[in-house]
């Protein structure tokens, strides 16, 4: 099992979420409210207007999503979905709780405001003008930034 960082259209009420649920490729198991204890860039970008989290610590924002626990079967669904390695690399990431959904591995940290480590999908390959695209906290598909995400 796995911990993932979940920021995007995989997250509860997004255009993939459906993807966590099908248990014909795997099981997950929702635990988390959380955000990056580190500023990363999310942007979206591209005709897909596809979200990004980029591999630059220390600029953009601190990000916002789902934390959850994935069984190697979901891991494996989840990279191929991400385009592992030419679109986004699963790196890990350290994770500040909001609040507890479910139940996590040590009890010690069962606390909202307690830190975990998680992977979570980011890129380092990426268009230069990228890093000066808008950044984003808390992504919705259906934002008021006006990039509605295509299915492709």
């Amino acid at each position: 099992m796995a911990q993932m960082f979940i920021y995007g259209t995989l997250k509860r009420g997004q255009p993939n979420h459906f993807r966590m649920l099908d248990k014909s490729v795997g099981a997950a198991q929702l635990l988390a409210s959380v955000v990056t204890t580190e500023r990363f860039p999310l942007v979206i970008a591209g005709e897909y207007n596809i979200l990004f989290l980029l591999n630059l610590p220390g600029q953009g924002h601190r990000v916002h999503g789902e934390l959850y626990r994935v069984d190697e079967a979901l891991l494996q669904y989840l990279d191929d979905f991400e385009h592992i390695p030419t679109m986004y690399q699963r790196t890990p990431v350290m994770l500040k709780v909001k609040e507890w959904l479910g139940q996590p591995d040590d009890e010690e940290r069962s606390v909202a405001g307690s830190v975990t480590e998680a992977f979570v999908y980011s890129t380092t390959t990426y268009q230069p003008d990228w890093p000066s695209l808008p950044h984003h906290e808390n992504y919705d598909s259906q934002g008021d930034h006006g990039f509605r995400y295509k299915r492709h």
